[in-house]
């Protein structure tokens, strides 16, 4: 296959077998858009919710064959958790040929020092977000929730997206936003100039002051109404995003 000399980078797509436009779109995306790329980096919440490598969702068996193909023809697939999957392991990863990476993850995007994040770390402000994030990340939390029966994962899953929405309903939206010193503060600790992250759902690109250098965050779109991603190449990035 011969490489177009791009990367892709999508987060948020919140994948389920209710959401059947996204999943449509998104298999295009892979056929028309996807092949020959460099690479394509998933960053976080590819389902709307994954209660364990057992998740078994239709959407979820497809997914891993078209990204499985998509590795087998020479598009390597990387995987960075977000709130929604981030129970999502090596078993699900191996059968659709992605690698998983951690959150940040630095890379060397066409000579440029980038840093990948799923984006909900840096959201401090929201701080009632943030000791859930440290409570269910925990490792005895996922190791428990590992032993749970599936009926069980299922329910406790459904709850926290029901509490979400409503905490989110009563949140100033500000809160839900990055924190300005939190990105300064990873940009200035990863000594890079570009940041590319999702969680958000507010897709644009931002330009930072740090140490009096210039450095550019990009943001995600989800797949709600509409779907996008951001592209880069040698000669830099760009966001793309469309009705569904």
């Amino acid at each position: 296959m011969t490489k177009t000399g791009r990367t892709f980078f999508v987060a948020d797509l919140h994948l389920t077998d209710e959401r059947p436009a996204a999943t449509g779109r998104f298999f295009r995306f892979l056929d028309e858009d996807i092949a020959g790329a460099d690479a394509l980096y998933i960053l976080g919440d590819l389902f709307e919710a994954w209660t364990g490598d057992d998740h078994d969702e239709a959407v979820a068996h497809d997914t891993a064959r078209r990204l499985k193909a998509l590795t087998a023809a020479g598009t390597p697939v990387y995987f960075l958790h977000g709130n929604r999957d981030f129970m999502l392991a090596r078993r699900y990863a191996a059968a659709a040929g992605m690698t998983l990476i951690d959150d940040p993850t630095r890379i060397d995007l066409y000579g440029v020092p980038t840093l990948l994040m799923h984006g909900d770390t840096l959201c401090t402000d929201d701080t009632a977000y943030q000791r859930f994030r440290r409570r269910s990340r925990h490792p005895l939390t996922l190791a428990l929730l590992k032993h749970l029966p599936k009926w069980l994962r299922r329910r406790l899953a459904r709850q926290a997206r029901a509490g979400s929405e409503t905490a989110k309903a009563t949140k100033p939206a500000a809160i839900m936003d990055v924190n300005a010193g939190e990105v300064a503060r990873i940009l200035r600790a990863q000594q890079v100039r570009r940041l590319i992250h999702g969680h958000t759902h507010r897709p644009a690109r931002h330009v930072h002051t740090v140490d009096g250098r210039e450095c550019e965050r990009w943001v995600l779109p989800d797949w709600y109404d509409h779907w996008g991603c951001v592209v880069c190449d040698a000669s830099g990035c760009a966001l793309k995003t469309e009705a569904l």
